[in-house]
């Protein structure tokens, strides 16, 4: 019995080459994670496989064709996301995704969503004032979230951004790193740094860190103050308590805009206090203008392998015999 098998024929044989991608990568990408095999002579491609594997294949390549037509250009990693987005919802149009452009960075790399969740997310971002991102790590919580503010500032939809996060020991201790205060708290807020360049230059974020545009300081540096005309990101709310929480929430001023990022399942709080961030949805649940974006490990955007790690530790942490266990 013959393998199924499905032809495509594109009508363009430079838009066909892009979709290939050097030494056909795009291709190689294509069956590596589509697990289908694939032969390409000039414009027309055959794909081997199983019928729904050869289906989902296709769709995918044919959404990617477009994207090319409309100036997208599409690299392997491209072509994984794509064919998750596929697998998982098959009325999706990547375009819808892809194509939302969310800020170009100053190496000139567009930032947009790469999967469902991740355009809920930004589309949240756009029409509520205070946004939960919610998932493991990887999945773009962050960085999605430092994008959206920088593009609020460079707009001057606000006249500043706020970087936050709470200084909570993950097996180190803190008293035992060298330096002083700022020096000490450097390391817990380095992700938001490494964003902030990426979006901005070195140089470039460097000046608005000193003109005090942009600021990046521990949570306790919070209390007190009312954060009027600025858009603030709490990074890792699941070291926060329930009233960090509360006091971080309730800082918020006129024209300002709060989004909270942290993974429930990372929670580093000591003598197992509850997190604030667990909580936070059922104390809210009735409030209007908030909005909760779940991620989940289909949604991550670092080395593929990140994502078989969370859905393995998943697996170890819902097994009956963890039960009662310290991780």
């Amino acid at each position: 019995m013959s393998q199924p098998f499905k032809e495509l024929t594109f009508t363009s044989n430079d838009t066909a080459r892009l979709l290939y991608g050097d030494l056909n990568c795009n291709l190689h990408e294509l069956e590596k994670n589509g697990h289908v095999t694939v032969k390409a002579r000039g414009t027309t491609l055959t794909i081997n496989g199983s019928e729904h594997n050869i289906q989902v294949a296709s769709q995918t390549l044919e959404q990617l064709y477009q994207l090319i037509e409309a100036g997208y250009p599409v690299y392997p990693q491209d072509v994984a996301y794509g064919l998750h987005i596929l697998e998982k919802s098959p009325r999706a149009d990547l375009k819808d995704i892809f194509l939302d452009q969310v800020y170009i960075t100053a190496r000139q790399k567009v930032v947009s969503p790469k999967s469902l969740n991740q355009k809920s997310y930004i589309d949240a971002i756009r029409s509520h004032d205070i946004v939960f991102g919610i998932g493991p790590a990887g999945t773009g919580k962050t960085y999605l979230a430092v994008a959206m503010a920088v593009a609020a500032f460079t707009s001057h939809k606000v006249q500043s951004i706020i970087l936050t996060r709470p200084a909570v020991e993950a097996g180190e201790r803190l008293g035992f790193l060298p330096g002083d205060l700022a020096e000490k708290i450097n390391p817990y807020l380095r992700p938001l740094l490494d964003a902030l360049y990426d979006m901005l230059g070195f140089e470039k974020a460097k000046e608005l860190i000193e003109q005090n545009q942009i600021e990046i300081a521990p949570l306790a540096f919070m209390r007190g103050r009312t954060l009027n005309n600025a858009f603030v990101i709490l990074d890792e709310a699941q070291n926060t308590t329930y009233e960090q929480m509360k006091m971080f929430l309730t800082r918020l001023g006129f024209n300002s805009q709060a989004v909270v990022t942290g993974d429930i399942t990372q929670v580093d709080l000591p003598n197992n206090q509850p997190s604030g961030l667990i909580s936070v949805r059922k104390v809210l649940k009735d409030v209007e203008g908030l909005s909760f974006t779940t991620f989940n490990d289909g949604d991550v955007v670092r080395h593929p392998l990140v994502q078989s790690i969370i859905k393995a530790y998943e697996k170890k942490e819902k097994s009956p015999s963890r039960k009662g266990q310290t991780p």
